[in-house]
């Protein structure tokens, strides 16, 4: 009979005692145990799907298209999937909208969260969290709010800017809402809260992070991740970027990301105990190396580069970057993650014009898929010397490069939204 060491004996304990969210799992992006696409940027929040027996190539007219649904309202938030339901939001008149679409694209219902965005870019932000049958949401005016997703009938409500004494931004909060366990984590850059945790049910206050002097919200999201098996939280505000303990909200440290005009908008990158900051107007790309003791309680710097992602976020896979220049290079690179030197970098696809200044990404199947501003749409393969091509299609004709909805999969299709329209692409293999 096998006989258990002291310290195998207090671990199960430790289990016992605590709710099975906050067990001891490998290190890594922390993921949602909801099924299908159920957050922003998918499960774990980091562009990348699971999905196999995707096409390797499309035809020259594209992927076929399954279908399209329109009076979507304005906005650039991109559709969550969940258990045969579509959520998605957008801007219609004076309200902010969420609809409910069945996978066919059929409206199943809508409601409102509050007041649209009508200044500076007027349209949706953020898009939807789903956690056990209740849909989260923030508006871009700093209204969180829980409606259940069967039916869109609103639980509560809170005011983050209000409770924590924050300020609105320039274009209008941006944050896409993480849920941990039975908390709801919010940043509100308030001077009474750099991060707050609510408890989900309520919108009560669970804990807050200490603020930081002078500090304002920026346009990013956060994420999750165990790192030598502490629960971490990073996320931007402006002018930094910041840790804190996932489970007291306690600040563990911050590093300068000034921007000229406090537009930190990429979402933060974690992989192999280190974490990526990309940023436009002069803070470029950084990568950080965690640690100290506690572990994470502090970071190093482990390379800079002058890459500078505005709209678009970075993909991280097998020991490579890949991330769009804003105003440098205004391109795709693929980066070496040990060193940040650019490997090599996309072609312009039109060689005449400009480049592509953003490019929202997701990677699925050996394929990274692409949504430009200008509404070009790309199916790329990333071999080891350069990006082959294998797939394009116009989407829209964007004049104002403002297609910066990112991209959505799953089950074999690929969901992509322009402002009033959400359209369905069968991309299985066949």
């Amino acid at each position: 009979m096998r006989t258990l060491s002291f310290a195998a004996l207090l671990i199960l304990v430790a289990q016992a005692l605590s709710p099975p969210w906050l067990w001891a799992e490998a290190d890594g992006l922390i993921a949602s145990p909801e099924t299908g696409w159920p957050q922003w940027r998918g499960p774990r929040r980091d562009g990348i799907s699971p999905e196999k027996g995707l096409l390797q190539s499309w035809p020259a007219e594209g992927p076929k298209l399954l279908w399209k649904a329109g009076k979507l309202g304005r906005g650039w938030s991109c559709p969550i999937i969940h258990e045969g339901t579509i959520y998605i939001t957008g801007d219609v008149e004076q309200d902010l909208v969420l609809f409910a679409l069945d996978l066919n694209g059929k409206p199943k219902w809508q409601t409102t969260n509050g007041r649209s965005w009508t200044r500076s870019y007027p349209g949706a932000r953020a898009c939807g969290t789903i956690s056990e049958g209740v849909l989260y949401h923030m508006n871009a005016h700093g209204r969180v709010a829980a409606f259940d997703a069967g039916t869109g009938k609103e639980r509560w409500s809170v005011n983050i800017l209000q409770r924590f004494g924050g300020k609105n931004i320039t274009w209008g909060i941006s944050e896409n809402l993480l849920v941990d366990g039975p908390r709801l984590i919010v940043t509100p850059a308030g001077s009474t809260a750099l991060m707050a945790a609510l408890d989900k049910a309520s919108g009560k206050t669970v804990w807050t992070s200490e603020p930081i002097p002078g500090e304002k919200a920026a346009y990013s999201s956060p994420i999750l991740f165990r790192y030598r098996g502490r629960r971490m939280l990073v996320n931007y505000t402006n002018p930094h970027a910041w840790g804190v303990d996932a489970d007291t909200g306690k600040l563990q440290w911050k590093v300068p990301l000034k921007t000229r005009w406090g537009a930190a908008v990429s979402t933060p990158v974690y992989a192999d105990g280190t974490v990526f900051f990309v940023a436009p107007d002069g803070p470029g790309a950084s990568k950080f190396r965690l640690i100290g003791d506690p572990p994470g309680s502090r970071v190093e710097l482990a390379w800079h580069s002058e890459v500078d992602t505005l709209t678009g976020c970075c993909l991280y896979l097998n020991g490579r970057l890949y991330a769009n220049g804003c105003k440098t290079s205004k391109t795709l690179h693929g980066i070496d993650g040990k060193t940040g030197e650019t490997l090599f970098d996309m072609p312009r696809l039109k060689p005449r014009k400009p480049g592509h200044a953003s490019n929202a990404t997701l990677w699925a199947d050996g394929r990274i898929f692409g949504l430009f501003e200008g509404g070009q749409v790309v199916l790329l393969n990333p071999k080891s010397d350069g990006f082959e091509l294998t797939g394009k299609l116009k989407l829209v004709d964007a004049r104002r490069n403002d297609a910066w909805a990112h991209p959505v999969l799953l089950d074999g299709r690929l969901y992509l939204r322009y402002h009033n329209t959400l359209w369905c692409y069968d991309v299985g293999a066949q």
